[in-house]
C-alpha cells in the first residue's frame, strides 16, 4: 500500500511529491524544492518517517520540476529517472532559470531513460510509465493501478490543463494524451497535479472546460 505526501515548493507553486509503502521504501517525483527551508522540509520529513529514498523521477523537466534534482542525487544518490525526449529540456532549465530570476544549479548526475508502459518498483508496489506528451515532449505520468492514483505533472489539472505555449509544447498533441492515456484510466483514478489541488478522472471529463 502506497502513501503519498505533497509539498508545495518555489515560487511557481508546484506539487512536490514522495510516494512510499509500509516498508519505508520512497519514490521522489519532481522535486522543486529551490529555497534552502524547502530542501530541509523535504529532507526532514524523509528523515522523520525513517524512509528510504530508492528513486528520482521526474514526468518532465521544466525548471519548477527540477530544481531539487541536484539535491536529492547529493543527499541519497539517486540517478535521475526521465524520458530521453526530457533531456533536452533539463539541460535548458538553467536558461529558463536565468529568465525567470530563479537561477540554480541543475542536476548533472547520470540518467535512467523511461520507456513507456514500463514498471517501476517502491517496494512491492508498481508505478506504470504513461507516456503523455504535448506540455513537455516527453512528459511522462506514473500510475499505480492497484490503488488508482496517478502522479500527473503538467498534463491534466482540476478544470483546465497544461499550458503549451512554452519551447516545443504542442497543444492538439496535449488533448490526444488526455483522452487517450489519462481519459482510459476509470473515473475514480486520483489525479495528483503538478499545481493545484487533486482531482479525478470523472470529474475532469464531467467538467473541465478544455476537454467538453
Amino acid at each position: 500500500m502506497l502513501s503519498v505526501k505533497s509539498f508545495t515548493f518555489n515560487p511557481v507553486e508546484e506539487n512536490s511529491y514522495l510516494v512510499y509503502d509500509e516498508e519505508k521504501n520512497c519514490a521522489v517525483i519532481d522535486p522543486g524544492c529551490y529555497f534552502g527551508n524547502e530542501r530541509n522540509e523535504l529532507r526532514d520529513f524523509i528523515t522523520e518517517n525513517d524512509l528510504n529514498p530508492v528513486l528520482l523521477l521526474n514526468t518532465h523537466c521544466h525548471l519548477d520540476h527540477v530544481f531539487g534534482n541536484k539535491f536529492i542525487y547529493d543527499t541519497y544518490e539517486l540517478p535521475l529517472h526521465l524520458h530521453p525526449l526530457e533531456q533536452q529540456v533539463l539541460e535548458y532549465a538553467p536558461v529558463s532559470g536565468q529568465k525567470w530570476n530563479l537561477p540554480f544549479d541543475n542536476y548533472s548526475g547520470p540518467l535512467r531513460f523511461l520507456e513507456p508502459g514500463e514498471l517501476l518498483l517502491v517496494g512491492k508496489d508498481m508505478l506504470k510509465v504513461l507516456f503523455t506528451p504535448g506540455h513537455a515532449p516527453g512528459h511522462v505520468v506514473f500510475y499505480c493501478e492497484e490503488q488508482g492514483f496517478v502522479i500527473g505533472g503538467d498534463v491534466l489539472f482540476r478544470g483546465s490543463i497544461g499550458r503549451t505555449d512554452l519551447p516545443l509544447g504542442d497543444h492538439s498533441t496535449l488533448l490526444h494524451s488526455i483522452r487517450t492515456q489519462l481519459f482510459a484510466l476509470p473515473d475514480e483514478v486520483i489525479i495528483y497535479p503538478g499545481h493545484g489541488p487533486h482531482t479525478t478522472i470523472g470529474w475532469e471529463k464531467k467538467n473541465n472546460p478544455f476537454l467538453q
